[in-house]
């Protein structure tokens, strides 16, 4: 469907004063070629300047007439096919601005001709031609927009030609071709080609083949099996038909390549992928059976990444990164426009009123022309490539108008008689030829809408002899003008036809992105003043998707983020003062919302803030207590906040919109209400409610954690409350566990480094119900951390913990019960020990249970091994764990013996009760000598030993264990309990 509005694209219009009647004409960088009819054999030039301005640059002579030409940005080079004698000839015209200078000094020479030293003086003042010789008629010409290579259409075959830069010395580059690839098809005659990129589209009468040329490993090579498919393949195409991607191989044109280049280390291999088929019938027309239903104007369009720099200088030219491909052609009333970049697809179909003569496809229009009017549609390709370059594009921080946007004609202005168009920047190129009676009409007084300026009507005063035909330089306006224009016809179906308003808006903000991905955006004198009109496009389409009652009002978000709006400006846009009784939809409502629920760094006023209550109240008043927790409205009127929140909860009430109450009481310093409110739910119930609305407790700020108002009460009056509230988030995942260590810190206001005690407790809490290895092993580590530093530190907690050794014990289990010994060692404890037996205690839970990794904490342990007791205890525990009892019991018998026997009842058991007798025996039988009966305790727990090992061993293995030296009545009572145990066995 195309819809009709009436603007004006095109602004004035200047005849290009040519000598002969133009036959064939094209666009250069800043230049008009024009080839004259068969009598002429020449092309003039003629330099475009601004606003449409045409002055002749000179002229030179061709071969014969020129059937078909194109002119390439890369190399600045002009191709043509000519006929002479019934012969057609492909030639290149090279240096052709040298004429303007007025040299007239021409070389031709065939291509690949070695240059001679002698030449390469002259070579830079004279044009040179370059004839490329071809074994069948050339019938059509296309050169790359990218690299200047240059593709010819004959029957059955296109040949592909590189160009080539070719260093002559320091000053001097000239330019040449070498022929590289041959595609030959069956049963194929190109009408026309288009070339862009290795992407090839040829069309015939009926059919099209978009083909792309991709390289290949040299090794592997171009094989006709891989290059050309098997006959049985083929699906015979006898009725009109469309294959896309990988169907598209499905046609019946099998091509084989013939690469022509000598080869090198640099020679590069193609295969061919197919990516498009269409073949059409003549009777393929909305119009019924049409006997001239045939395709042109075929084109390939590169759209380059945004930011691309371009220079007019070929090396620098190259850089550009392509980053969509279009491909339009069209039959007489319908055209289509393809991508074929990353996906193929169609993206646009054109209706045309009337039979189209040709047409000519740019990023931001499409131009046609029929057999009395120039036709300007809009297209959709900015739309696609923005997607390209941004898959993400379509979300709640970026959006774009929808690619299957209806194209509409935006003017169809009357000419006498359109003949051809091609188009240059800003500048359409159309020759019109009239009827003997068109220009009998032509002289009568007209209300055409363009005027011909009349510095050239002037030159043709002499309107007996004016000829039927002329060539039209037409202004299009600019991007900022027309934009203007479509947005002040917007407005004329606001409160008429809500779609027509979106679309018209849809197409201006098209129009503005289309001109800033074009690659000249960069040195463009309108940059700043488009990427203004771009914010201002964005703010209207957000606006309409506010006011509006559309199914995309969620696009109301992205546009107004993408116009750097702040929510204050948004508001006075859309919200009358005092009016009380607006409505508000859905997609305005949608915007706020997010914008209040997320981290925005945007405090709005009391005004503004007290506006967006109301809002909410009238619309949506199950919001009301998460709108009221945003930081953005901090500086709302917390007296008419619980006014509204008390009539909310007569119909919904709810534990979030509780504590929302609770946070207004405490900014109105109203404590008695406060306390009412939070003696309404249990304190678990309340602690969950804070998952409903985290921003109750934190809010963001340059994301950067910040503690409300209300979390600094709880800290204060309920660290409990506040510390479980903080668990349930972190365990419903609406907190990580460093940003609890931020919040805390901050809340607290310590240093950067140093661990408040309420942080403690948030690990001790979170240890009792987390279930992830990896976040429990990270809790381990840290609580062990800090209880070490503090021990080490003699720093005591700035608050008093809120659970006891016994408490955690009893609720988690990677507490573990303290060992005997350990409590043994630590009943002979230095003084200064009793002021930290709570961390002390705490440290040895956790180090005996099964939970923490002794070997990954063992480096936090490391400020404890000198610290008496506690660093025994800590020593022997950790070797114990890691498997070293003999360690353990040389340290207990070196610093604390009396818990030797008690450390060996209760670790060396089942596969370790061997160390009884292979480690402990032997080591207190020597350190009993060598004190003798100084040490009661070594003898005591000697014969504890002994008693163990009696009754482990066989008489004789214990006797061997003897010392040779011991006195028999020592040992006699042992011995007596081995063999009572051996008479009991």
């Amino acid at each position: 469907m195309v819809q009709l509005y009436n603007l004006h694209p095109f602004g004035s219009q200047r005849v290009v004063p040519c000598r002969q009647e133009p036959a064939r004409f094209c666009c250069g960088r800043d230049v008009l070629f024009v080839a004259g009819t068969a009598a002429s054999c020449r092309v003039e030039v003629f330099a475009l300047r601004e606003q449409g301005r045409c002055d002749a640059l000179g002229s030179f002579a061709t071969l014969g007439p020129v059937l078909r030409m194109a002119h390439s940005q890369a190399g600045d080079y002009l191709v043509t096919i000519e006929e002479k004698s019934k012969a057609t000839y492909l030639r290149a015209y090279m240096n052709w601005r040298c004429m303007s200078a007025g040299s007239s000094r021409v070389c031709v020479r065939m291509v690949g001709h070695k240059m001679e030293e002698s030449y390469s003086e002259t070579l830079k003042e004279q044009m040179s031609v370059v004839e490329m010789p071809l074994s069948d008629p050339p019938l059509c010409v296309s050169c790359c927009p990218v690299n200047g290579d240059l593709l010819v259409g004959c029957k059955n075959k296109l040949v592909m030609f590189c160009l080539k830069y070719l260093f002559i010395n320091q000053n001097l580059t000239v330019l040449d071709f070498e022929r590289s690839l041959i595609l030959h098809f069956d049963n194929v005659i190109p009408t026309e080609v288009a070339f862009c990129a290795r992407h090839i589209a040829v069309t015939t009468e009926l059919d099209v083949l978009i083909l792309k040329l991709e390289l290949v490993q040299q090794n592997e090579g171009p094989s006709t099996r891989t290059l050309q498919l098997e006959l049985d393949e083929f699906v015979v195409c006898q009725k009109p038909v469309e294959l896309l991607g990988e169907e598209s191989k499905l046609c019946e044109i099998p091509i084989t390549l013939e690469s022509t280049d000598l080869p090198t280390e640099d020679t590069k291999c193609f295969q061919v992928r197919y990516l498009l088929f269409r073949r059409f019938t003549p009777d393929q027309s909305p119009f019924g059976f049409c006997e001239e239903t045939k395709l042109h104007s075929v084109q390939l369009l590169p759209v380059y990444q945004t930011g691309s720099s371009v220079t007019d200088h070929e090396e620098t030219e190259n850089k550009r990164e392509l980053l969509s491909l279009f491909c339009f052609f069209s039959l007489p009333h319908v055209g289509y426009v393809y991508s074929v970049g990353k996906l193929v697809e169609l993206i646009s179909t054109y209706q045309y009123s009337e039979k189209s003569e040709q047409a000519v496809l740019t990023p931001q229009f499409l131009h046609v022309i029929t057999s009395e009017n120039l036709q300007c549609f809009t297209v959709r390709c900015s739309a696609a490539a923005a997607r390209d370059e941004d898959p993400y594009i379509d979300t709640t921080i970026k959006a774009c108008p929808p690619i299957a946007l209806d194209v509409c004609a935006l003017r169809m202005q009357l000419f006498i008689g359109p003949r051809a168009i091609c188009h240059f920047k800003n500048h359409i190129i159309l020759l019109t030829k009239a009827d003997m009676e068109d220009i009998t009409e032509r002289r009568k007084p007209t209300r055409r809408m363009l005027s011909r300026k009349d510095d050239c009507i002037k030159s043709r005063a002499n309107s007996e002899s004016e000829p039927g035909w002329n060539l039209y330089i037409i202004n299009t306006v600019s991007t900022i003008q027309l934009y203007r224009e479509m947005v002040d016809y917007s407005r004329t179906y606001e409160n008429v036809k809500t779609e027509s308003c979106i679309h018209l808006l849809s197409e201006a903000h098209l129009l503005v992105r289309a001109a800033i991905m074009d690659p000249h955006f960069l040195n463009s004198d309108e940059k700043e003043e488009l990427l203004r009109v771009f914010r201002e496009s964005c703010a209207a389409l957000g606006d309409c998707y506010s006011r509006f009652d559309t199914e995309d009002y969620h696009l109301a978000l992205p546009y107004y983020r993408m116009s750097g709006l702040s929510m204050a400006e948004v508001l006075k846009r859309l919200v009358s003062e005092g009016d009380e009784i607006q409505t508000y939809e859905r997609g305005f409502l949608f915007y706020l919302t997010h914008c209040l629920n997320e981290d925005v760094n945007e405090e709005l006023s009391k005004e503004s803030a007290n506006q967006v209550l109301q809002i909410f109240y009238l619309a949506d008043p199950a919001q009301l207590p998460h709108i009221l927790c945003s930081p953005c409205m901090r500086n709302v009127c917390p007296l008419r906040a619980v006014k509204y929140l008390q009539k909310v909860e007569k119909i919904m009430p709810s534990v979030v919109l509780t504590l929302t109450k609770a946070f207004m009481a405490l900014k109105t310093g109203d404590l008695a209400m406060y306390e009412h409110e939070m003696d309404s739910y249990k304190e678990t119930v309340l602690a969950c409610g804070f998952i409903g609305q985290p921003k109750l407790l934190r809010h963001y700020k340059e994301e950067i954690v910040v503690p409300t108002e209300f979390a600094v009460h709880l800290k204060e009056m309920q660290p409990g409350l506040l510390v479980a509230a903080t668990v349930a988030l972190h365990e419903n995942s609406k907190m990580e566990l460093e940003e609890a260590d931020t919040f805390f810190k901050i809340l607290c206001s310590n240093s950067e480094h140093a661990v408040p005690q309420l942080l403690v407790d948030f690990w001790e809490a979170l240890l009792v119900v987390c279930s992830q290895e990896e976040t429990l092993q990270e809790l381990l580590l840290r609580l062990t951390s800090q209880y070490v530093w503090r021990i080490s530190k003699q720093q005591f907690p700035e608050t008093k913990p809120l659970r006891t050794t016994e408490d955690l014990i009893n609720s988690c289990n990677h507490f573990g019960l303290i060992f005997p010994w350990v409590t043994s060692i630590m009943s002979v404890e230095s003084p200064s020990d009793k002021s930290y037996h709570e961390d002390i205690s705490k440290l040895q839970s956790l180090l005996c249970s099964q939970s923490i990794n002794i070997a990954s904490a063992l480096p936090v342990l490391e400020p404890l091994t000198e610290a008496g007791n506690v660093g025994l205890t800590i020593h022997v525990i950790c070797n114990t764990r890691l498997g070293k009892y003999e360690e353990a019991i040389d340290q207990l018998l070196k610093r604390c013996p009396d818990a030797v026997v008690l450390y060996a009842q209760h670790e060396l058991k089942d596969n370790n009760r061997a160390v009884w007798w292979n480690k402990l025996l032997p080591e207190l039988f020597k350190r009993t000598r060598l004190t003798g009966n100084d040490c009661p305790v070594l003898i005591s727990s000697l014969k504890e030993t002994l008693s163990v090992v009696a009754v482990e061993l066989e008489l004789s293995d214990f006797l061997s264990l003897l010392p040779e030296d011991g006195t028999a009545a020592f040992f006699l009572p042992h011995l007596l309990h081995c063999s009572q145990r051996k008479l009991l066995t």
